[in-house]
């Protein structure tokens, strides 16, 4: 669907449960991104694909490489609101061995080109476990601005954890563009 140098976005379909499945069970990966940690039954994560693949609200994306097509994780807009045209954004690099390499930066390029240019939002907003450092740098540099945090909010490893609150704005997308 969405093309960048070395990876792809793609429509997130039923055959991607299973793939999916692992990723949500696995506590490394999810750790940065879940609240909860809870385990998901096969059923549960089959019935989130169904709801999120058929809901007008939201639009879900498998990564994966060009060359290989091997799935690396999953971003979505969530909560799409076109009247007020915003969303909120949603990655998850599932394959650990892929941390650190560029990849989500590369598709979450494709996917705030895709929001402001062909679905014309007004604002991406995402929400981030303060302890995530290197998301947090990362978001910054793509040009997300953070909003508030949302103090407490989380409890991991014996401790209080914010979530921070960052946007990028389409016109800021598009300034830094020319």
């Amino acid at each position: 669907m969405f093309k960048g140098e070395r990876i792809k976005l793609r429509k997130l379909a039923e055959t991607d449960i299973e793939t999916y499945h692992s990723w949500r069970n696995n506590e490394e990966v999810m750790r940065y991104t879940n609240p909860s940690l809870d385990k998901y039954t096969f059923s549960e994560t089959q019935e989130f694909v169904e709801k999120i693949t058929q809901s007008p609200t939201s639009k879900s994306y498998m990564i994966e490489l060009i060359q290989s097509r091997k799935p690396l994780g999953i971003t979505s807009l969530i909560n799409i609101d076109y009247k007020n045209r915003n969303a909120e954004c949603i990655i998850d690099i599932g394959e650990h061995e892929y941390w650190g390499n560029g990849y989500g930066k590369e598709a979450l390029q494709l996917l705030i080109k895709y929001s402001f240019v062909e679905l014309n939002l007004h604002k991406v907003y995402l929400r981030v476990f303060s302890f995530n450092d290197r998301a947090i740098s990362l978001y910054e540099k793509m040009g997300f601005r953070i909003e508030g945090e949302q103090i407490d909010q989380l409890f991991r490893d014996g401790e209080w954890h914010n979530v921070v609150l960052m946007a990028i704005f389409q016109k800021d997308f598009f300034a830094a563009k020319s």
